[in-house]
């Protein structure tokens, strides 16, 4: 064989064996950003879940309250010092 063959064939052989490694490195990169994704939306959705469940509480709570004292609207009254009377109407 000669010396321009044998050169040709360890530079295939290294530029394959360098194209197959940076294959599995790039699949490798790619599963670990996709799992990444996988994590980030399961804290996405313990958060959810935990904001409803204060949410429902804060709920119940607000019916225990409502039947212990009775609550008026004072958003129609006419005495607030926020509202203007207006002559005429």
């Amino acid at each position: 064989m000669s010396r321009a063959s044998k050169f040709t064939l360890a530079a295939t052989g290294l530029g394959t064996a360098g194209i197959v490694w940076f294959v599995h490195w790039a699949q490798e990169a790619d599963r670990a950003a996709m799992h990444k994704g996988v994590e980030r939306d399961m804290e996405k959705q313990r958060l959810r879940l935990e904001r409803q469940a204060d949410f429902e509480m804060q709920k119940a709570l607000e019916q225990e309250y409502l039947k212990l004292q009775t609550v008026t609207s004072t958003t129609g009254d006419s005495n607030t010092p926020n509202q203007k009377s207006i002559p005429g109407s």
